[in-house]
């Protein structure tokens, strides 16, 4: 009966009558259990944030006031300066590196274009540790400097400073705004030139008045989603001692045992986190601009004389210092403390840990996704469609405090099972799953569900109504539709889906340090332990892994590139 209904429903979209009037004429179908999935999943979202939020609205005046008068302003003064001078840089470099490889010609410019996003591969923390021991003052740079010039260098630039932090952040995250607004110029850069440059103006002129005007709602989405993981971070900000609302969290909960103080102080970022999307949504709402075909074949501006090599120059220094250099001193570290540390029998437990997690989560996440999404096909209505969002709205959260907000209601869950199996059987049960795997890969769904929610769902809107409709005709139900008509489709978006899944969790830090159970350690686990004592060789086999982990995503998209392109 369901089947018969959902095929009333495309055929009634078919006719233009739409699925409200399906809705109107049959309340009792309302709820149909592929919508309780959808609602299930946002729910379970929904609980963390809302007790993050809740906390807020509840505060203890004693915590708060401690924090006021101790930690809180130097927070804010620190995350407003980091966010600042990460939105300027990345702004700066993404959008200029953007321009010179959509627009211009020049040698290199095919090999440049996909380099620039091999810095994706190097999750932000371990950049931050391999920058530390490079131009510290104790690092080889410095004392080569030193012996060089035999000078105490005074004029050298701290590297342990906000500016150090901002530099790192902004060689990590200036891929964001290159991809978006190279998408940008490439839809209409060189056209938009071109019109301005029949209007009288020049190349400078025209970049500053046309081109980079029309390109702003791809270069805010960009810069958003730098800002977002900037305020998300804690690996980068932990190595650099530099104290954020994410290591506030963190040491409030594992240093200061004060869950309130961690749960007040995630309150708050969470907040001016929401606020932050809103004012994003808000601004982009209000932009209309038209988008052409891509215009990578036609002919670009020849860049001549001594002006390819200055770009060639720029894109390479940029390069080097964001991806080879890094790459380059961990694989010696790694080399130097190879032996050392893989024939310890621990390492190999970090590296089982990470995979199995991962796998684990990869798995979870992206069958939650799937479910979701068949069932968004099934009832494309906008509660439904709300759902979804809700239940992707996890990715917008940092791990530090989306591991508060599953924490808490896990804890109180224990208790009441706990006190529930005392009072029914005189048993006691202790932790049932605060501090198991279950915890872990909860608040992993929750992060990631939006990760691998966006491939999926694109593969399955390439899949016509029409095949449902000779499903249906042909005697299948829903599941059996999902099974032998819609898996076999998605497999490409599944597998990319669960391997940027994959990929995110081998590198997430926070969620893992903060929920793991005890002893349950893993490669970014090792790497906070031994970038914590500055042990830096020690934390250089375990990066290269993420490193090689994270080219995963990357050759994949750029697979995907060269075939759409």
């Amino acid at each position: 009966m369901k089947d018969e209904a959902y095929a009333a429903t495309i055929k009634s979209k078919a006719t233009g009558t739409g699925f409200s009037r399906f809705f109107a004429a049959n309340p009792h179908r309302k709820m149909t259990g592929w919508r309780w999935i959808v609602f299930f999943v946002a729910a379970l979202v929904l609980i963390p944030i809302g007790v993050i939020i809740s906390s807020f609205f509840s505060p203890a005046s004693d915590i708060w006031q401690h924090l006021v008068e101790t930690t809180l302003p130097g927070l804010l003064i620190n995350t407003f300066w980091l966010a600042l001078g990460v939105v300027v840089g990345t702004t700066l470099l993404g959008v200029s590196l953007a321009w010179f490889t959509a627009v211009y010609e020049f040698p290199g410019r095919k090999f440049f274009s996909w380099a620039l996003l091999l810095p994706f591969a190097i999750p932000a923390y371990v950049t931050a540790f391999v920058a530390l021991g490079l131009f510290d003052y104790a690092g080889p740079v410095q004392t080569a400097l030193r012996a060089w010039l035999d000078s105490d260098l005074h004029w050298f630039p701290d590297i342990r400073s906000r500016l150090g932090v901002i530099m790192v952040m902004t060689l990590a995250f200036y891929p964001y705004v290159y991809l978006l607004a190279r998408n940008a110029f490439l839809t209409q850069g060189k056209r938009s030139l071109e019109a301005a440059q029949s209007l009288g103006l020049n190349r400078q002129q025209g970049f500053c008045r046309v081109a980079l005007p029309m390109a702003r709602p791809w270069i805010a989405g960009g810069v958003m989603l730098a800002l977002m993981e900037t305020l998300a971070d804690f690996g980068t900000v932990a190595v650099f001692n530099y104290d954020t609302f994410t290591t506030a969290i963190y040491k409030a909960w594992f240093s200061m045992f004060s869950l309130s103080a961690a749960s007040q102080l995630a309150s708050l970022l969470i907040l001016i986190i929401f606020v932050l999307i809103f004012l994003e949504q808000q601004f982009r709402s209000r932009m209309r601009y038209a988008e052409t075909k891509k215009s990578q074949h036609a002919d670009r501006i020849k860049l001549t004389g001594w002006h390819p090599w200055a770009v060639i120059g720029f894109i390479s220094a940029v390069l080097f210092v964001a991806f080879v250099l890094p790459v380059t001193q961990l694989v010696f570290w790694a080399l130097d403390s190879f032996v050392r540390d893989f024939d310890q029998q621990r390492y190999l437990e970090f590296l089982w840990h990470s995979l199995s997690l991962s796998g684990l989560a990869a798995f979870i996440t992206c069958a939650v996704a799937v479910l979701m999404v068949y069932a968004a096909r099934r009832h494309p209505d906008g509660i439904t469609r709300t759902a979804v969002r809700i239940a992707t709205l996890g990715y917008a959260l940092p791990g530090a405090v989306l591991a508060v907000g599953v924490f808490v209601p896990i804890a109180w869950l224990d208790g009441q099972l706990s006190e529930l199996a005392l009072q029914l059987f005189d048993i006691e049960t202790g932790r049932l799953i605060q501090g198991t795997l279950a915890t872990m890969l909860i608040a992993y769904m929750t992060r990631f569900l939006a990760v691998s929610h966006f491939p999926i769902d694109s593969a399955m809107q390439r899949i016509t109504r029409s095949i449902d409709e000779a499903a249906l005709g042909l005697g299948l139900n829903s599941w059996s539709m999902l099974q032998k008509i819609h898996l076999p489709i998605l497999k490409s978006g599944i597998f990319t889906a669960a391997t940027l899944v994959f990929v995110d969790v081998m590198k997430e830090m926070p969620i893992t340090l903060m929920t793991r159970p005890f002893g349950w350690d893993t490669l970014a686990v090792r790497i906070f332990e031994m970038t914590s004592e500055g042990e830096w060789e020690q934390a250089a086999l375990p990066s290269i892994t993420l490193v090689l982990a994270g080219l995963i995503p990357i050759i994949l998209f750029m697979r995907q590139t060269e075939k759409t392109s």
